[in-house]
């Protein structure tokens, strides 16, 4: 009976169990078909389980490999397990019956009594959970709910077993409740434990798509991955292993980012709270919205700041209660000592889970952040207004009407700062000048040039103020998302000192207080007292900081100007000068770098003696008022408190500081989306879309305006302002169509308004409305395109530009790049149209940018067709090309075009309609453009000038060969991407420095420094525990305070001066490291050769200057310092326990082994993630960049969503590498930490189970134990930052590597007195550009007397440009030249080209005045600045001008930019007739100058130079040089003729005869000869 009864009561239970079970995991309604996608989801991916599978076996993996699905016959871990409780609690329920009362009369009442209703609760409760775990195996909504539940409840009754039973094992006093001696009780705890916490912990999570609609095919292992599995950071095994075995490891090989972290989802999900476009709430800050978005992570990062501070110190109570339990020979304690060492443990363990898990959640957070915002600055930008106008000093200036919206980009270079990593953005320079820069060194390649009228148009306009301080409304926005963007995200920190500050410092209090007593008090009260020190120290470093940025600046500035001209430099031998320049930029900029360091250390030492005053206030009152002994117990578990307290300090002032940028970036960002103009498009007030304007319905499809006015902004004038200094409109007083189906010129003088047209068509204009009738319309039903003035290209191939999204149709491809005159620009790439047009068009010269703008705008199937000025940018040569076989050329006929341009002598033929607009912003249409010219002085007389370069371009005899650098595609030189660790050159290279001429003895005693620090340290915390072991069988009053504290103030002080001395040492030797390594590259930058230079973009010299030199003065100086520093400590700190236990030098080394094995791996692969993130970045910030600058081309367009995917795809990819890079910092911070921890805690049980030592070494044992193993994952990571920093090492010392010219000598110097004349002999003279090389010059001879014009003429590729470069010595050469009797190879080349003066074709200035132009380097007064200026012409050329006439005090752009090309020839002229040089070359123009200024030009060379200086000329036209006294012909690099005109002239069968037959001015060229010829006589 009794057996059959227990049969049936456990077969009952099984049973339905059992059923319940298959129920669950059987396909319902009969249906065996596959799972379903949404199903398949459920129950996907448990690779993470070593219950299921593996999942780091390589068999399965994320690679793509999806896992099989559970078949009907699987059951749950947790059913199995609950199943196997409700046996074993029936079992041991069974057991407890009395076999003598139940045989022979069971009743089921005794079933239930009183000492079995816990029994029978915990059956009940298993029965419950076994349904609850059955029932969430069924898809469904509640499917994740009922396991929730169902943990839950079985993690309660593991508690309570836990409270009742195991609790009191950890004892002296308590006896567990049940009976442990039972075995069935273990199997039944292990079992509920088993249910409990390790089911849940290692079972993989359900896979939930972000969007149920699409899921992901392969979701990324983070949405997955068990609770183990991402506390311990076990899913990123894979990539952690893969990366150690490849060389390095792609972003291709990374997991998929999570769909939850989708750039679209984030900013759709987020629209409504940040963006007012999308009905954000304007009167709430911005900080909130983002807290609202974010709000699930904030409070995460809460939580896990609350639990760290807690666990952060279990540590120091255990350490308590340890040494409390040794310091007593008959403990009369409560817990067993087991306990403690178990919480040695897990108290670092728990810190170091809810501090990574703060930081997953903080950089989850941040790279949210980063994406939500770029987008929503992106998506803001692209529908405000651009206003063309130019702030002044503190006015507005006047726009030009004609201005296009201003669009240059100011990048602003950043310094990424998260959780304590740096990540450098190899692309992106210090200083808001290198972009500039890199743009200006290329506008002119080729044998395009920007037409001089249009610059100093461009200019006449803006007062020299509004030209210096610019309104770029561009440069913000691109600010917002460098700078701002970070500065919000990497203030994510800002809980910290909201929450952990000031409860770490409360609970720190407490346990003093506890601890300590009442003086534990005092001691806190002299923090406060102390704290204005370094709030003061901290203002200080403020001032110098902004005075040390003003300098970096200057500094920056000067180098960005330097090398922009860097080819001009060496032409004129400026280099010592000039490095002198930059030597003392330099220096002022590392005092204030030295006045940095100091302050800094000064801070530093302030704080750690915060602290330590603290602690030695608190210990006095406790010995000497209290008079309490201080026990060790007491002395190393306040220490660790103390440090506490340190940390909070250090922990503050950095954090509040990032936070209050973070504010402020918060508050720029706010007010760029709420108080931006937008387009007229969108209401500011509900921010939809609105209707402007009523277009009668005959006129829907007519493209013009109807009394209009347009604006550029909706600013309305005040009245008080004087009509020059108004704001441009545009205004159309009567109805004004533009002709369908035909080419419409909208003509008028510059600065008129013609662009202004174009801009209110596109909405780009704010419009007016005049009358009721008013309209304006723009049919977009059939296509707009439009090729912008200031050419837009993006940072795509040749072909991607053109084709613009388009399909690509090879017959249309291949005409529009015939028309468009492309087709030998595309040859000389190698790679053709699929040539990478680099960043702003870095590849391509104004001129090909302008025909690639124009060649979108013609394959684009349009119907409409705007074009802006176009022309400006070409030669007259290339124009008339584009106007013949473009704007007339089939691709455009039938095709509605509005074309704006001043060259109405060129267009004006082809033109079928015409609209002209005065100098007042009136347009009107005109009948014949011979009307308008008839009533406008100024527009007909810029038209006889464009008929006067049609004239001109007929003579040129040679155009500039194109100087475009071969490459496959790919720009100029593909940068080395360094692989592995940093090399020892490198390292050598920065010890050198350090050390200067002893490095060696450097290095000693530096090391020698740290190591006395940590020693002494070290012997500090030793002695604190001496002392505290004199009260042991002492009475407190016995025990001498004042001379045991007195001693151990004086260690504390010595260590404070070693530290102080360690570190002034050091920085005083990273100072002169900064200075010679700055010095070496300067030196060899400028003392490179002219073919290096043209292999090597301008862009890329610059940031080793100033990005790659500001990581090595500040990032890697500190990386190294720290490195070294925790390399020291960390064999210091290991030699306190192995001294008193040697036993334990063995696992200390294990320890650092295992370490430093775990973190190679974890370099490996981080170095490979770094390398990829600062890839992902610059062409995230590059597209962002590019498409703002082309966001009037975009909207014109209407390509708004496809550049808006285009960025999201590109967030999404930085934002893969970014977690991912982030995460990896959790792999290893987990485990190191729990390395260290276990180190710890065998220590612990060790010393407590021997007890060999007593308490105060024990205790001192475990501080030492204690930072050695935080000093591991410190260690790692700053090794990873030295890595990283130390690669801007690596870039600098491959520049010092480079090709350079000859050092100068002091046999080199040439008589003081040299040259007397302009004599020039050369002998044989051969050149080529590189030793391989084929020679360019062939065995040149000739001779030129001192003072002789000589022109050289020759068709291109004949030597010309070849030859002044070999008599400056700036290519191989052969053979000899003797300039004044001295032969130039035996004299320094500064002192040659010093003496040489060179004019190019586009001749190079110097950013700021024109009197720094004419006399960089201060050696000349006014008046011979002024007499030079007269003399070179430009005040006759002036004489007319009423305004904008240049003067010493004008200011000047980059590259003389603000120029035409005539000032900038007349200025270098000038230039010339200042260095007084015996030997002038002058390249000619070919274009862009008219008669007047090339008459000037000749004139100062005939007239104004001395009689002894020697004058030559290459030649593009033949009128200036016909009355020259010698003409050199150059064929193939020979000479085949070199002879006086009139003799050349009479050869029948001569080369230089032929050039002058052919010409089509050939009688005025014979007729100069003559007349030199009667002068002659």
């Amino acid at each position: 009976m009794r057996s059959r009864i227990r049969r049936s009561r456990l077969s009952f239970i099984v049973g339905s169990n059992y059923t319940i079970s298959r129920i669950a995991f059987c396909p319902l309604d009969g249906d065996k078909s596959e799972p379903s996608a949404a199903d398949g989801a459920n129950i996907n991916n448990f690779k993470e389980s070593s219950i299921i599978q593996d999942f780091n076996s390589e068999n399965d993996d994320f690679f793509g490999i999806t896992p099989p699905l559970p078949t009907t016959n699987d059951f749950s871990a947790a059913s199995y397990s609950i199943i196997a409780l409700l046996v074993v609690s029936v079992l041991d329920l069974y057991q407890k019956f009395d076999e003598a009362e139940l045989a022979g009369h069971w009743h089921w009442r005794k079933l239930v009594h009183r000492r079995n209703v816990p029994r029978l609760a915990l059956i009940g409760t298993y029965w419950y959970s076994s349904i609850l775990s059955s029932l969430s195996l069924i898809p469904g909504q509640w499917s994740q709910t009922l396991a929730r539940h169902t943990n839950f409840t079985l993690f309660v009754a593991f508690a309570t077993y836990a409270y009742r039973d195991i609790w009191p094992l950890a004892t002296f006093t308590q006896q567990p409740i049940d009976d442990v001696g039972r075995t069935l009780i273990w199997v039944e705890i292990s079992l509920l434990a088993f249910s409990a916490i390790f089911v849940p912990l290692f079972v993989p999570r359900q896979y939930v798509p972000a969007d149920p609609t699409s899921p992901m095919p392969v979701p990324n292992p983070e949405q997955t991955a068990s609770i183990f599995s991402l506390a311990a950071y076990t899913f990123l095994d894979p990539v952690i292993f893969e990366a150690y075995r490849v060389s390095h490891l792609s972003h291709e090989k990374l997991p998929p980012l999570c769909d939850t972290d989708y750039s679209k989802k984030l900013t759709s999900d987020s629209a409504p709270y940040l963006d007012p476009f999308h009905g954000a709430k304007k009167d709430r800050h911005l900080f909130w919205r983002l807290v609202h978005v974010l709000g699930w992570e904030y409070l995460g990062m809460a939580m896990s700041i609350i639990a760290m501070v807690f666990a952060s110190f279990a540590s120091p109570v255990a350490v308590n209660r340890i040494l409390n339990f040794l310091e007593q020979d008959d403990p009369d304690v409560d817990i067993r000592p087991w306990f403690w060492i178990l919480w040695l443990f897990m108290g670092p363990a728990l810190v170091s889970l809810t501090f990574q898990w703060y930081i997953f959640l903080g950089t989850r957070a941040l790279v949210r952040t980063e994406a939500i915002l770029t987008q929503l600055v992106f998506d803001h930008s692209l529908r405000i207004r651009f206003k063309a106008e130019a702030g002044g000093e503190g006015k507005s200036a006047a726009p030009s009407g004609s201005t296009t919206p201003n669009i240059q980009i100011e990048d602003e270079s950043t310094e990424r700062s998260a959780e304590g990593s740096t990540s450098t953005d190899a692309g992106t320079v210090i200083g808001h000048t290198a972009s500039i820069t890199e743009q200006n060194t290329n506008t002119v390649i080729g044998r395009e040039t920007v037409k001089g009228k249009v610059k100093q148009d461009s200019v006449k306009g803006l007062a020299p103020a509004a030209q210096k301080k610019k309104d770029n409304l561009v440069g913000k926005i691109n600010t917002l998302v460098t700078v701002d963007v970070d500065n919000i995200a990497n203030a994510k920190d800002f809980l910290m000192v909201i929450i952990q500050v000031p409860l770490e410092f409360i609970l720190a209090c407490a346990f003093l207080y506890v601890v300590l007593g009442w003086s534990a008090l005092v001691g806190v009260g002299s923090i406060f007292l102390l704290i204005p020190v370094p709030g003061y120290l901290a203002g200080l470093l403020q001032g110098i900081n902004e005075k040390k940025m003003e300098k970096t600046d200057a500094r920056v500035e000067a180098v960005t100007q330097a090398i922009s001209v860097l080819r001009m430099i060496k032409l004129f031998g400026w280099e010592n000068k000039i490095k002198k320049q930059l030597d003392v930029a330099r220096e002022e900029e590392l005092t204030y770098l030295m006045k940095d360091k100091v302050v800094s250390l000064a801070n530093d030492l302030i704080n750690y003696l915060i602290p330590t005053i603290t602690m030695l206030i608190t210990y006095s009152c406790f010995t000497m008022i209290a008079k309490q002994p201080l026990t060790p117990s007491i002395i190393f578990s306040s220490m660790a408190v103390f440090d506490v307290v340190r940390t909070v300090l250090y922990r503050t002032s950095w954090i509040f500081s990032m936070t209050m940028r973070g504010k402020v970036s918060l508050e720029r960002i706010s007010k760029f989306l709420n108080e931006s103009e937008l387009l007229d498009n969108y209401s500011e007030e509900t921010c939809t879309e609105i209707s402007i304007q009523t277009v009668p319905e005959d006129k829907s499809n007519i493209v013009g305006f109807n009394n209009a006015t347009f604006s550029w902004s909706k600013d309305v004038d005040s009245g008080v302002l004087t009509p020059s200094s108004r704001s441009f409109r545009l205004r159309i007083a009567d109805t004004v169509e533009f002709k369908q189906g035909t080419l419409n010129l909208i003509v008028g003088p510059t600065g008129s308004g013609k662009t202004s047209i174009l801009m209110a068509l596109l909405g780009e204009m704010h419009f007016l409305p005049s009358s009721v009738d008013s309209w304006f319309n723009l049919p977009r039903e059939g296509g707009v395109a439009y090729a912008a003035q200031e050419s837009w290209v993006q940072n795509e191939t040749i072909r991607d530009n053109i084709l613009f999204g388009s399909p690509y149709e090879e017959d249309r491809y291949k005409k529009v790049i015939r028309q468009c005159a492309l087709e030998s620009d595309l040859k000389l790439f190698n790679a053709g149209d699929k040539t990478e047009v680099g960043e702003k068009g870095l590849t391509l010269s104004g001129g090909q940018k302008a025909r690639v703008t124009l060649a979108r705008a013609v394959y684009s199937s349009a119907s409409i067709v705007l074009l802006d000025d176009i022309l400006a940018a070409l030669d007259v040569h290339t124009a008339k090309h584009i106007v013949q076989e473009c704007l007339m050329g089939d691709l455009l006929h039938d095709r509605t075009i509005l074309l704006v341009t001043h060259n109405v002598a060129l267009c004006s033929p082809i033109a079928d309609h015409f609209v002209a607009i005065g100098i007042d912003g009136l347009a009107r249409e005109i009948s014949d453009i011979s009307e308008l010219l008839g009533k406008d002085k100024q527009l007909a007389e810029e038209v006889e000038k464009q008929e006067e370069e049609l004239e001109i371009e007929k003579e040129v005899i040679d155009m500039l060969k194109q100087d475009v650098k071969e490459s496959e595609g790919k720009l100029i030189l593909a940068e080395e991407l360094a692989e592995g660790h940093v090399s020892w050159k490198s390292i050598k290279l920065y010890l050198k420095g350090l050390g200067g001429s002893a490095p060696v003895a450097f290095v000693a005693v530096w090391l020698m420094g740290r190591f006395l620090v940590e020693v002494s340290t070290m012997f500090s915390v030793w002695y604190l525990g001496y002392w505290g072991t004199q009260y042991e069988g002492h009475d407190p009053r016995d025990v001498s305070t004042a001379h045991y504290l007195s001693i151990y103030s004086a260690l504390l002080l010595f260590c404070v001066l070693v530290y102080g001395a360690e570190n002034l040492f050091y920085n005083l030797g990273t100072q002169r490291a900064s200075r010679s390594i700055n010095s070496q590259l300067v030196h060899s930058l400028l003392n490179s050769t002219l073919r290096w230079l043209d292999e090597t973009p301008a862009s890329r010299m610059i940031t080793r200057c100033t990005q790659d030199m500001a990581a090595i003065d500040i990032q890697l100086t500190w990386c190294l310092n720290g490195l070294v520093s925790l390399l020291v400590g960390m064999v210091v700190k290991l030699s306190g326990p192995v001294f008193y236990t040697p036993i334990f030098i063995l696992p200390g080394i294990f320890i650092a082994v295992v370490g430093s094995y775990i973190g190679n791996i974890y370099l490996k692969a981080q170095m490979s993630v770094k390398r990829e993130q600062s890839n992902a970045r610059s062409p995230m910030l590059a597209h962002f960049g590019a498409a703002i600058a082309g966001l009037v081309s975009i909207r014109a367009y209407g390509s708004q969503k496809p550049l808006r995917n285009e960025s999201l795809k590109r967030i999404d990819h930085f934002t893969k590498v970014s977690r991912m890079s982030y995460n990896l910092n959790r792999w290893i911070g987990i485990r190191i930490d729990f390395l260290g921890a276990s180190f710890t805690t065998a220590l612990a049980t060790y010393l407590v189970v021997t007890r060999k030592i007593n308490a105060a070494n024990t205790g001192f044992s475990l501080n030492m134990s204690l930072e050695f193993c935080a000093f591991i994952l410190y260690l790692v990571r700053s090794y990873n930052d030295f890595e990283v920093q130390a690669n801007s090492l690596e870039r600098v010392q491959a520049y010092l590597e480079i090709d350079h010219e000859p050092e100068p000598t002091k046999a080199g110097k040439p008589p003081a007195a040299w040259p007397k004349s302009g004599e020039l002999k050369v002998e044989r003279l051969s050149a080529r550009y590189s030793p391989t090389g084929p020679r360019v010059l062939n065995d040149l001879s000739f001779y030129v007397k001192s003072g002789e014009r000589v022109g050289i003429v020759g068709r291109t590729g004949s030597g010309k440009s070849s030859l002044t470069l070999s008599l400056l010595r700036c290519i191989l050469t052969e053979g000899s030249v003797f300039l004044d009797g001295i032969e130039t190879s035996k004299i320094n080349l500064d002192a040659l080209r010093s003496n040489i003066t060179i004019i190019p074709q586009m001749p190079e200035l110097l950013s700021g005045s024109l009197r720094r132009n004419l006399d960089p380097f201060e050696q000349h007064d006014d008046a011979t600045l002024n007499d030079a200026l007269r003399a070179s012409g430009l005040f006759a050329l002036q004489s007319q001008m009423d305004e904008g006439q240049l003067t010493l005090d004008s200011d000047v752009a980059s590259g003389g930019n603000n120029l035409s090309v005539g000032q900038r020839q007349i200025l270098a002229l000038a230039r010339a007739i200042v260095r007084n040089s015996k030997l002038l070359i002058l390249d000619e123009a070919t274009s862009a100058i008219d008669h007047k200024t090339d008459t000037i030009i000749q004139s100062t060379l005939r007239n104004e130079m001395s009689a002894d200086t020697t004058v030559l000329t290459i030649a593009h036209r033949l009128q200036t040089i016909m009355d020259a006294d010698k003409i050199m012909v150059l064929d193939k690099g020979r000479i085949v003729e070199f002879d006086t005109p009139q003799e050349l002239l009479q050869k029948k069968s001569g080369q230089f005869k032929a050039l002058v037959d052919g010409s089509g001015d050939k009688k005025a060229l014979y007729a100069t000869v003559e007349q030199k010829n009667k002068a002659n006589l």
